[in-house]
């Protein structure tokens, strides 16, 4: 996943973290010196999806909490959660559905009640101009080069059970590990239709037609965040669960398309 630029002057730090399974992509939102000049870190892990919102609430976070520095890893939250049990550091977790993050407590990793931080739901997308004549969850799906999330990470499994529910049985080209790769096979021409989250279609709306999906507001994806039992300060990464899901936090995930939990 490529890494994104804060405002303010702030630089990207990159960093990867060693686990059993896979690696995250990290964003350093720090500013200022050297890493040994700042006081404190916190790693948050959270879902693909999350991406822009996060980032920006980290960089409002470190603006507040002089000496604190943020790194997020964004991945699938199935990912992730791989991850985590295979002993990746990390202070905070925040999951696109509650399955996932149900599987986080009961492997242990999570202190605590997660809490509800907000609402998404599924949307198709096509390139500009719609050139399969995309029409829907439907008929108008045969024989297009679909692209879906697999059915381990939460976009993907919202959207089997959407299909489901229409009664089509999807037949995808493809299926990614995270939302922003099935986004970015659309967005390169690489397929007919993908099926994002509405805050993914929203990033690239420039880039892209929308075609919702009937039934989609019925079923939204909660995600939920979580102080992680190994947090090297509890107390700090509760400070940044506040933040995320206070006033401030939910108005910055308004911004970027979210819904309220």
């Amino acid at each position: 996943m490529p890494f994104r630029i804060g405002g303010g002057g702030r630089r990207l730090r990159a960093a990867a973290l060693v686990a059993a399974v896979g690696l995250s992509s990290l964003v350093g939102c720090a500013s200022g010196g050297d890493d040994d000049e700042v006081a404190q870190q916190l790693t948050v892990f959270a879902a693909a999806s999350l991406s822009g919102a996060f980032t920006e609430i980290a960089e409002d976070f470190e603006a507040t909490h002089p000496g604190v520095s943020i790194r997020l890893g964004f991945d699938g939250s199935s990912g992730l959660v791989d991850q985590l049990v295979g002993g990746a550091p990390a202070d905070v977790f925040a999951s696109a559905d509650v399955r996932t993050m149900d599987r986080a407590v009961a492997e242990g990793l999570v202190a605590g009640e997660p809490t509800p931080l907000a609402t998404n739901v599924l949307t198709l997308i096509t390139p500009p101009g719609n050139p399969a004549g995309i029409t829907g969850l439907d008929d108008s799906l045969d024989g297009a080069r679909l692209v879906v999330c697999a059915s381990v990470v939460p976009c993907g499994a919202a959207a089997r059970t959407l299909a489901d529910a229409a009664g089509i049985d999807l037949a995808p080209v493809s299926e990614e590990s995270t939302v922003t790769d099935v986004r970015g096979k659309v967005t390169s021409g690489e397929a007919d239709a993908g099926i994002v989250y509405a805050t993914d279609a929203r990033a690239v709306a420039d880039r892209v037609e929308q075609v919702p999906i009937a039934g989609a507001d019925a079923v939204p994806n909660v995600y939920p965040v979580a102080v992680l039992e190994r947090a090297a300060d509890s107390e700090m990464a509760r400070r940044f669960v506040d933040t995320v899901t206070g006033p401030e936090g939910r108005a910055i995930l308004a911004e970027h398309g979210f819904g309220p939990p």
